[in-house]
C-alpha cells in the first residue's frame, strides 16, 4: 500500500473543500471497496478524508412525503428501517441481496452508489484496462467476459456496475444530493448519476472533482408489489449475472430496472408500457440494441425468464 496522509472532516462542505485542495484525495467512510483497491494499488490516493464523524447517518421523512437517506447510513440499517421495509420494500430486498452481513454493517449508502466494477481485468494490474489506465485498452473484449455487459458498453469498456442498491434506486427514481468545494449544493437524478463508458470509461459518475454525496432522496412511496430477483453463480456473496427490480401495480403497470447487464443500472421507461402484455414484450424493449458476446449471450434469455418469474410472483 502506498503512503498517504489522513484527516477527519468537520463538515460536508469542509470535506469537499479539503478534497479540492489536496491533489489525489479520496473520501473514505466504510472503505469496503476503497481499501481493497488500495491494497492492490489500483487506487493510490495521496490523501484520505474520513467522513465518519459527519452527521450524515440519518433517515428522515421529507416534506414531499418521501424519505431522505444520509450518505453515511449503513446498508444494514437502511434495509432494516421500518419505513423502508413498509414503503420501499424493493430497496430493502436489494440491499439484503448484496454482499455479506459483515460488509452491509460497514458499507454506506453513498459508497454503494460509487463502488467500482468487479470486472476481473480491472482488478488485475497486469492486464490492460481503460478504467484503470485510460488508453490502455480493454482486455475483457476478446477475453473472459461471461459476467460482463450486454448493454451500454462500447469499444473501450464492457464492465458492469456491481451495485444491487443502485438498481432499486433507479426503479424508485431516487435523487442524489451533493455539496461542492465552494459550498454549493445540487440534486442529480439517479438516471443521470451513472455514466456510460463512451470514450472515457474511467469517468463513471456525473460528480465533479471533489464533489461529495450528502444524501439520497426517495420520492413518495409508489405502492404496488415490489420485488428484487438476483441471479448469480452461487447463492450468496456473489455479484449478479442479472438482476430484476420491479414495482408492479394492481392494473399491471409498473417499473422495471435491470442490474448485471450494463455499466449502470439499466431502465428503459418506454419498455414499461408493455408490462401488461408480459415479460417477453418488456424484455424486447429493455434489451433493444444489446450487443452480447458469445460468452454472455445467455443473459438475454435470462433477463426474459427472470422478469417472467418476477411478474408471475407479483400477480400471485
Amino acid at each position: 500500500m502506498k503512503v498517504f496522509s489522513y484527516e477527519r472532516a468537520t463538515s460536508p462542505a469542509a470535506a469537499a473543500a479539503a478534497a479540492a485542495r489536496a491533489k489525489g484525495a479520496k473520501f473514505i467512510a466504510g472503505g469496503t471497496n476503497l481499501l481493497d483497491l488500495m491494497k492492490l494499488e489500483i487506487e493510490t490516493p495521496a490523501h484520505l478524508i474520513d467522513l465518519n464523524g459527519l452527521a450524515l447517518d440519518r433517515i428522515e421523512p421529507t416534506a414531499q412525503g418521501g424519505l431522505r437517506i444520509g450518505a453515511l447510513v449503513r446498508n444494514t440499517d437502511l434495509a432494516a428501517h421500518p419505513q423502508v421495509r413498509r414503503d420501499y420494500g424493493l430497496l430493502s430486498r436489494a440491499l439484503l441481496a448484496g454482499a455479506s452481513g459483515q460488509l452491509r454493517n460497514k458499507a454506506t449508502t453513498a459508497g454503494n452508489l460509487l463502488q467500482r466494477t468487479r470486472c476481473p481485468y480491472f482488478y488485475d494490474p497486469d492486464q490492460p484496462c481503460n478504467k484503470r489506465r485510460p488508453g490502455a485498452g480493454c482486455a475483457a473484449i476478446g477475453g473472459f467476459n461471461r459476467p460482463l455487459a450486454v448493454l451500454g458498453g462500447g469499444d473501450a469498456c464492457i464492465a458492469t456496475h456491481p451495485s444491487d442498491m443502485a438498481v432499486a434506486m433507479r426503479a424508485l427514481d431516487a435523487v442524489v444530493e451533493t455539496v461542492q468545494p465552494d459550498g454549493r449544493t445540487r440534486r442529480i437524478p439517479i438516471a443521470d448519476f451513472h455514466r456510460l463508458p463512451g470514450d472515457t470509461p474511467h469517468i463513471e459518475t456525473a460528480l465533479a472533482p471533489a464533489e461529495l454525496i450528502t444524501a439520497v432522496t426517495l420520492p413518495k412511496p409508489l405502492g404496488g408489489v415490489q420485488l428484487y430477483r438476483k441471479v448469480r453463480d452461487r447463492a450468496s456473496y456473489a455479484f449478479a449475472l442479472i438482476s430484476v427490480a420491479a414495482v408492479v401495480q394492481p392494473d399491471g403497470s409498473g417499473r422495471v430496472a435491470l442490474g448485471g447487464v450494463a455499466p449502470k443500472p439499466w431502465r428503459v421507461e418506454a419498455a414499461e408500457a408493455e408490462l401488461p402484455r408480459g415479460a417477453k414484450a418488456v424484455a424486447a424493449g429493455l434489451l433493444a440494441g444489446a450487443k452480447p458476446t458469445a460468452q454472455n449471450a445467455f443473459k438475454l434469455t435470462l433477463v426474459e425468464r427472470t422478469l417472467g418469474a418476477v411478474l408471475a410472483q407479483a400477480k400471485a
